[in-house]
């Protein structure tokens, strides 16, 4: 769906590239995700590649074809959601769909079915300039699935967010990657990413680090060992078992069989361990 190679870009008044020869790809029905700190290069890459920023270097193909090949219809194939909303405040809800809605020439889906969809739709008549930066999230993800996009762009999708709506975010995402839908996400909060992402992308200074599927980092640069933390004499106490062998491991056997188990976990790493130690740098 995507493929990136080399790519450069400095900005204006600027004698540091804010990206520095990178290079992925992104396969057509996988949720992609780029991972690093504010000002790693994230949203640079994708306004590079959603055409909001020109005079790269290098090469960038999507749907099979040189990004630069394009017009205007690649618009009516790609749906995007910033990081931070972009509403036409005085307008309500329902207008902001219906006016985006209008822009597009091919088949689009009912601006009300969104709403209701992202738990807005008792709001569609309440102008946006009233909303919290959580209700204008929603109406930011909503707004990018009118055209029914083959390819989605995705910043900081659940900012802003409750627990509860950011979960119906993340399943919708998860629905519309089942529906072939190709999804380019970018965060810095390595949870949703882990939750999400069929493979993630650390981008630090402009650069790629590394390139994987959240599980096989975690198995790769975690610990194969197993805690046990069991109830004793009114308190908790906790072992630790290494994972070979485990099956035949006495005293591991002899812990289970006594009971009084409170919890079973391997030691793997989380995704933001291992960004910082592959990076040398946190997410903030």
């Amino acid at each position: 769906m995507i493929e990136v190679n080399n790519l450069a870009y400095t900005y204006a008044g600027s004698n540091r590239e804010a990206v520095r020869g990178i290079s992925f790809s992104i396969d057509e029905g996988e949720i992609f995700g780029f991972l690093g700190p504010s000002g790693a290069g994230k949203s640079t890459v994708q306004k590079i590649i959603t055409r909001l920023l020109t005079g790269y270097r290098g090469e960038v193909n999507v749907f099979g074809r040189s990004l630069d090949s394009w017009g205007r219809e690649y618009y009516e194939r790609i749906g995007v959601s910033f990081e931070l909303p972009n509403h036409y405040k005085k307008l309500t809800a329902l207008e902001n769909l219906d006016f985006v809605r209008s822009l597009y020439s091919t088949e689009t889906e009912d601006p009300k079915k969104l709403l209701e969809m992202v738990g807005l739709l008792e709001d569609a008549g309440v102008r946006v300039g009233q909303f919290s930066k959580g209700m204008q999230m929603r109406l930011n993800f909503a707004r990018a699935l009118i055209n029914r996009p083959a390819l989605l762009f995705l910043d900081e999708p659940t900012s802003g967010m409750d627990p509860v709506n950011a979960r119906n975010i993340k399943d919708i995402i998860l629905e519309r990657r089942k529906k072939g839908c190709t999804v380019f996400l970018t965060t810095h909060n390595m949870a949703v990413a882990n939750e999400l992402c069929d493979r993630v992308a650390f981008i630090v200074d402009g650069e790629i680090t590394l390139t994987d599927s959240p599980r096989e980092l975690k198995i790769r640069h975690g610990h194969r060992r197993v805690r046990v933390e069991y109830g004793t004499g009114g308190t908790t106490g906790q072992r630790e078992f290494p994972l070979e062998g485990l099956g035949n491991n006495g005293e591991f056997l002899e812990l289970i069989r006594r009971g009084n188990i409170e919890t079973i976990h391997t030691l793997e790493a989380t995704l933001e361990d291992i960004f910082i130690r592959v990076t040398g740098r946190s997410l903030t």
